[in-house]
């Protein structure tokens, strides 16, 4: 498998889930700040993706997966050894719903518009006040649990980038202690740790 990523962006869910699982799989770094948006190894990333977004998985089939959820319950599902969803029922759905939150509530929700450089302040100051929301209710889900969903699942990596995200924008995390520690614990997780480290070192040699 091929994994088309972006040094410290929502594709390091997947490089997490990947270690987790311990799968085979090339990542491929994107410069989305070239133009046209290039891969590491020449390819223009439009032919690989037509919306030039992170992450896209090539299966060992050649199918591309676009959508970091459907990425991600794409590599739980291929290594269910691992348990990073459940495999049906109720519980699947929990992971499902909590994947659907982080990516509508947080990802688009909230950062869009805060990392955005064009943005206008309206627009970020409409985000950072639903955010303020959406981090409470996460504290008060946290209390008294280790992980989102009982045990540590895809949701859990793909909230850790956003919770990574917030403190590149120095969102004051003093209101929502169990979420503080929650990220704090997932940041000493091997497979975090390792993902982490090594796109944070992307990042700074690219910055």
């Amino acid at each position: 498998m091929d994994l088309y990523f972006s040094p410290m962006a929502c594709s390091m869910a997947t490089r997490i889930a990947a270690y987790e699982a311990g799968a085979d799989i090339r990542f491929l770094k994107v410069d989305t700040k070239a133009r046209p948006k290039v891969v590491e190894d020449g390819t223009e990333f439009l032919a690989v993706n037509a919306m030039g977004q992170v992450p896209v998985l090539r299966t060992d089939d050649g199918e591309l997966i676009v959508e970091n959820p459907v990425i991600l319950q794409y590599i739980a599902d291929r290594f269910p050894a691992a348990g990073l969803i459940p495999a049906e029922g109720a519980e699947r759905r929990k992971v499902q719903s909590w994947l659907s939150f982080i990516g509508s509530e947080l990802h688009t929700g909230a950062f869009i518009a805060l990392l955005s450089k064009t943005a206008p302040d309206g627009a970020k100051a409409f985000a950072r006040e639903a955010l303020t929301e959406r981090l409470a209710y996460l504290d008060a889900h946290l209390r008294g649990r280790e992980f989102l969903a009982g045990k540590f699942s895809v949701a859990d990596g793909y909230l850790f980038v956003m919770l990574t995200w917030a403190r590149y924008l120095a969102i004051d995390f003093s209101p929502y202690p169990a979420l503080a520690a929650y990220r704090d614990r997932l940041q000493t997780r091997p497979s975090v740790a390792r993902a982490f480290d090594e796109e944070f070192t992307l990042f700074k040699a690219a910055a």
